[in-house]
């Protein structure tokens, strides 16, 4: 008590102190002191009135305990003398067991009586539902299956419960009542008739269907409501639980089932486009279907049955059930196209389970593969395969088609530009373009293992392509005059190989992304090898060709029939033009020696002609040293045979002339291109010049 005095002290002397603080405020002394006395009398009375009900509450408490007391002390009299009638009625108790057996029967006679107008109707009752389920009402009929199932349960209900082990009065019952069973099956039958065409029925007759559901709820309240009592009494009527509604989800998913199935109208023997087509009415049944139940099956079933989520469940069950079986046939390489397009990206397209009307119902970014990787990956190395095999099957058939235009008696075809070509490049990248484009729906990562497979057998093709380009020179040369259009197809062969190079670029470029690109171009040098050597091969034979017309007229100069008259150089000339307006037709790079650098050739000859008509034998050294400056890689075998065709040049001086051109210095220029270099210098004596 003390301390708390201490503290009301203290803190009446910090409430004075906060009121005086200012002389002014002593005017208000007096003031402060009234306030202060009204708010203690206020405290005080509250208090005392405090004080007063919890005194009150106390005494109540008190009393209420004492008659409490009282009452137990009566129940505990009460009790003693319950226990001491009962000690002393046992014996009347168990002499009463025959009333309560007459008790059970009374119940029993009570039920059978309360439905024995039933069990009298019970004939009529059947053949009633049976006329009603005929006619379609099944609501009604629904109501008297009820009613007669009542009834039998009811009986044997009251039969078990009066001797569960009296099985002939049980079979009595359930034969009487026989017909309820049979009259339960057909009307099931109705149902699963109906839900099977439930996508139909929604629309045409919704109210069938609803009326279906609420049969089937009731039978499962009535299942309910039976197990709960088998718990208690171990009484469970003759065909229950029905579980209906489970039936009617086993039923939906075989129909879903049945109609993915039943989509397939036409086989591969029929038509070619058999699996287009059933992939193409799946997607429009599945589509359809899901659009359907979405916007009217629900608003047929309660939402706990959540429909339209079991039945997109059903859907992709049954989708990727007939995927997986279309996936183990042997497909061919359009038909493994087909059906992975179809999983792969038609499924979660707009076009199908992507549709604006299936969301936000139907996300795509949840659903599950239609195939595994396993075998989505089966089915890709099994067209890589396939397609290996056609390709290379194609690309020799369409070599085999161009061999055979190479004999022909008229000249390829020219393109817009005038140049000589085939259709064998056209065909070849085509085909490359188709298969490409086919792979680009499935995925990139197949588009790109397509062009490396493509680019791979061009390098085979190539090779087969050089080996007939020989083949085709060889045979020509064992008869000259066949082919008639030999030169012109060599010139095409050449085109076809830059067009070949084009194309390549062209592809690449197309169906190649960047980052991608350095990978698969380390396989094209072997490409442009093989067709630079193809050209190369080709300008050679058309060259061996030219000097194969040209051999018996150029064996006629500085030669005596030459000196006395020859027209050699006159049809050198013309042959020569008449070969190289077909050289004309080569295209860039290989025109280069046929066409770009004829005017470089052309100086050459020019400036060996100088020394061939100079008539001062003096200043023979300063002209054939001046051809030597200019063309730096000239050998003395070719200075020496320029000396001998003038036929006027000693071979002391011939010999200086070598001596002091090889002592002096030779700087070649560094864009100079050898010439000589290449040229044979055949011998050549005056032996010949007397012929």
């Amino acid at each position: 008590m003390k301390e708390t005095d201490r503290e009301a002290v203290a803190t009446a002397v910090q409430r004075v102190a906060g009121m005086l603080q200012r002389p002014d405020q002593l005017d208000k002394v007096e003031q402060y002191r009234r306030r202060e006395a009204r708010k203690k009398a206020s405290v005080e009375a509250r208090l005392k009135a405090a004080i007063q009900s919890q005194l009150d509450g106390v005494r109540t408490g008190l009393s209420q305990l004492h008659n409490a007391l009282n009452d137990v002390k009566d129940v505990q009299q009460s009790l003693a003398d319950v226990s001491k009638d009962w000690r002393q009625s046992i014996n009347t108790i168990e002499s009463l067991k025959d009333v309560k057996d007459a008790v059970v029967r009374h119940s029993q006679l009570a039920a059978a009586v309360e439905n024995l107008k039933n069990i009298f109707s019970v004939p009529e009752i059947v053949r009633e539902t049976q006329d009603l389920i005929e006619q379609g009402a099944l609501l009604q009929a629904h109501r008297k299956l009820m009613d007669l199932e009542c009834s039998r349960d009811g009986l044997m209900y009251e039969q078990y419960r009066m001797d569960s082990g009296n099985t002939r009065d049980m079979t009595l019952i359930h034969s009487y009542f026989g017909s309820t069973q049979g009259l339960s099956d057909e009307l099931a039958k109705q149902l699963w008739m109906v839900l099977q065409r439930s996508l139909v029925t929604v629309r045409r007759d919704p109210t069938l269907l609803v009326s279906v559901i609420r049969i089937i709820e009731r039978e499962e309240k009535i299942d309910r409501r039976i197990l709960d009592r088998k718990k208690q009494t171990s009484f469970v009527p003759p065909g229950r639980p029905k579980n209906w509604k489970e039936k009617m989800f086993e039923i939906l998913d075989r129909t879903v089932t049945t109609r993915i199935e039943g989509t397939q109208a036409d086989t591969r023997e029929s038509d070619k486009m058999w699996l287009v087509r059933h992939l193409e009415i799946i997607r429009k049944y599945v589509l359809d279907d899901l659009i359907v139940a979405k916007n009217l099956m629900v608003q047929c079933f309660p939402p706990h049955y959540e429909i339209f989520r079991n039945l997109l469940s059903m859907y992709q069950q049954a989708l990727s059930t007939r995927m997986q079986e279309l996936a183990a046939e042997d497909l061919e390489a359009n038909e493994i196209v087909s059906l992975l397009t179809w999983v792969l990206n038609t499924y979660t397209s707009a076009e199908m389970m992507g549709n604006a009307e299936l969301a936000p119902e139907v996300d795509v970014s949840i659903l599950e593969p239609l195939l595994s990787p396993d075998v989505v990956s089966q089915l890709l190395d099994t067209y890589m395969s396939t397609l290996t095999s056609n390709i290379i099957a194609w690309l020799r058939k369409a070599l085999e088609t161009d061999k055979k235009d190479w004999i022909k008696e008229t000249e390829p075809e020219a393109d817009q530009d005038g140049y000589y070509q085939t259709t064998l490049p056209a065909i070849v990248f085509q085909m490359f373009e188709q298969n490409l484009q086919v792979a680009a729906q499935i995925s990139e990562d197949l588009k790109t293992k397509v062009l490396v497979l493509c680019l791979q057998q061009m390098n085979s093709f190539l090779s087969r392509y050089k080996e007939e380009a020989q083949s085709y020179k060889e045979e020509h040369l064992r008869d000259r005059q066949h082919p008639h259009c030999y030169v012109q197809y060599v010139i095409a062969a050449i085109n076809n190989c830059q067009t070949f190079k084009e194309s390549i670029v062209s592809l690449k470029r197309k169906y190649l992304r960047s980052e991608m690109e350095e990978g698969v171009t380390l396989s094209q040098p072997s490409v442009d090898g093989i067709l630079d050597a193809i050209a190369q091969e080709g300008c050679s034979s058309l060259l061996e060709e030219v000097f194969l017309d040209l051999e018996q007229h150029l064996s006629e100069l500085m030669t005596r029939k030459w000196l006395l008259g020859s027209n050699a150089v006159d049809i050198i000339c013309v042959t020569v033009e008449d070969y190289f307006s077909d050289f004309a037709k080569i295209k860039k790079p290989y025109k280069k020696g046929f066409g770009e650098d004829a005017d470089g050739h052309c100086d050459t000859i020019v400036a060996i002609a100088e020394v061939i008509k100079l008539t001062d034998p003096s200043l023979l050294y300063l002209e054939v040293s001046t051809l030597v400056s200019k063309y730096p890689d000239i050998r003395d075998e070719h200075i020496g045979a320029l000396l001998a065709m003038r036929g006027d040049t000693s071979r002391d001086l011939k010999q200086t002339i070598i001596e002091t051109l090889e002592q002096g210095p030779t700087q070649a220029n560094p864009n100079y291109v050898p010439i000589f270099k290449e040229i044979m210098v055949p011998s050549l004596n005056v032996a010949k010049l007397l012929k």
